[in-house]
């Protein structure tokens, strides 16, 4: 026996009309409230067990019809005399004709053009009147319209980036690159947007200002790490942003460098370049006196460069150069670096 049969009288009755969801979800869950009661006879415990209060409760049981399921439903809040819309038949019969004559034209236009014919109604009334109609099923867009709209979508081509593999292994430097970009306020109307690369293995970094934070600059930062890196970049991995797309993307691919597309709001999985971007914030930025023009900005950030990577000791290399570490991998892996690069 169901447990509705074995608590409530009409069982038969009730459980067919649950079964063939004649009532809500929202009354089911009433229903399920009076189950508990009538097994357990007390309506404190129903309500601590639900979760609901007495007031609720017992409005509820009040309309309560054991053989009448509907009582458990929602009544309407609609009130009963409803104001009807003043506009007059005429007016709205033009409307639909004006409507149906220029089918792209909203209701601002619309308005004007009835403003002309001496019919004073705002463009707000044009477009509930529209709506009304829409609802009625009386105007209807015409069917060229809407293929008009599927044409104009563009087709977008596949990105070369992808999301990382689970099972890509990263294991010697230039297997994983992560890229980002940093912000660079110099003056309340100078910005700068400084590119930053980290080699995940051997955490060498690789920066470059640029006055637009754009594909092309990103395609640039592309061939400065080349020539900047001691090691073959294999794969790069981005966060979403527009400049990481075409012209960047355009230069990973005819490279051959695997490009790596992180899910949306998941910097952490692109923490070392993040990390890199604070310490250049702290260590460069908020130290050093940075100067105005574009190309004596980049020299003074080759310079950081380099203090970076061959002068200042890395906490997580246990205290080696991003260089050093190079160095010592090499020297450790000696057998297979003719074999990876």
């Amino acid at each position: 026996m169901s447990r509705y049969g074995s608590i409530i009288p009409g069982s038969n009755f009730i459980t067919s009309l649950s079964r063939q969801s004649k009532i809500s979800k929202d009354a089911k869950k009433r229903l399920r409230w009076f189950d508990h009661y009538r097994k357990y006879g007390n309506a404190r415990m129903t309500c601590r067990y639900f979760g609901i209060s007495a007031q609720t409760f017992y409005r509820w049981k009040r309309r309560f019809d054991k053989y009448d399921l509907t009582t458990l439903e929602e009544l309407s809040w609609r009130p009963h005399r409803v104001r009807r819309p003043q506009i007059s038949s005429p007016v709205v019969g033009r409307i639909k004709e004006l409507r149906e004559q220029y089918p792209r034209w909203g209701r601002d236009k619309l308005a004007v053009l009835l403003h002309r014919e001496g019919i004073e109604i705002s463009s707000s009334t044009v477009g509930r009147v529209i709506n009304r109609l829409k609802a009625r099923g009386v105007l209807r867009e015409p069917i060229n319209t809407r293929i008009a709209k599927l044409a104009r979508k563009r087709k977008r081509k596949p990105r070369y980036a992808t999301r990382i593999p689970k099972d890509y292994r990263v294991e010697a430097p230039g297997d994983l690159v992560e890229v980002d970009t940093l912000r660079v306020k110099l003056l309340p109307d100078l910005v700068r947007y400084q590119f930053s690369a980290r080699d995940v293995i051997s955490r060498c970094d690789g920066l470059r200002a640029y006055c637009r934070q754009s594909s092309f600059a990103g395609s640039l930062f592309l061939e400065y790490l080349e020539r900047k890196f001691p090691f073959k970049i294999k794969a790069i991995q981005i966060d979403g942003g527009s400049e990481f797309k075409k012209h960047f993307e355009k230069a990973c691919q005819e490279r051959g460098i695997l490009l790596f597309l992180l899910p949306p709001s998941s910097p952490k999985l692109n923490g070392h370049v993040e990390r890199a971007n604070r310490t250049h914030r702290e260590e460069f930025y908020e130290v050093e006196e940075i100067e105005l023009k574009l190309e004596d900005h980049n020299k003074q950030l080759e310079e950081w460069e380099y203090v970076y990577n061959h002068i200042r000791p890395h906490q997580s290399l246990d205290y080696l150069t991003p260089y050093e570490y190079y160095q010592q991998w090499l020297l450790n892996h000696r057998d297979n670096v003719s074999l990876t690069y």
